[in-house]
């Protein structure tokens, strides 16, 4: 492999893996596993670093050659607070969900987060989007109360209220910023 490797130990029961901003390959781990499994895990999904690795390059180009003016930036956070919280207000009630609270971030690197306590984020960058992604990502964040995973039942519930939910996740990652 032809990327360097960061090993971050915890208390985590499962493996992830995931390409940083920095083009390294950083793995989650349980403290028990041993450098030796850990390489062998990423051995084993090769193709997949090498897309991602591929994917966060044409990201970085892409964030590079846009940067948003102060100005932009109020604008789309003003446009965000008037048009997320109605979007969350309708689909909570669709889903049978309530968040405790709602709020616009300016985060670069996730489009919306849900916390343990069920207050939801969104980054206004997402009103660079088409509605229908915007949509998407109020129902994924949503969708976080009920299942605090990317599990099968998680994506069925989304799949639920947005069975087109993967056209519309696929917008998201066309590089507009």
């Amino acid at each position: 492999m032809d990327y360097p490797i960061e090993i971050v130990r915890s208390d985590r029961t499962t493996v992830a893996l995931e390409i940083t901003k920095e083009l390294t390959v950083r793995i989650r781990a349980p403290k028990h596993a041993t450098d030796e499994e850990l390489k062998a895990i990423a051995a084993k999904h090769e193709q997949w670093i090498q897309k991602h690795m591929e994917i966060q390059k044409r990201r970085m180009t892409a964030r590079t050659s846009y940067d948003l003016t102060e100005e932009d930036s109020e604008a789309l956070k003003a446009l965000a607070r008037q048009v997320i919280p109605p979007k969350v207000e309708y689909y909570a009630k669709l889903m049978g969900v309530k968040p405790k609270s709602v709020k616009i971030t300016s985060a670069h690197t996730r489009f919306g987060s849900c916390s343990s306590q069920n207050a939801i984020c969104f980054s206004y960058i997402l009103m660079r989007y088409p509605e229908d992604a915007i949509d998407y990502v109020v129902v994924h964040e949503l969708a976080h109360i009920k299942h605090h995973n990317h599990s099968r039942s998680f994506y069925a519930l989304v799949g639920k209220y947005l069975p087109d939910y993967k056209r519309r996740e696929k917008m998201l990652r066309e590089d507009l910023y």
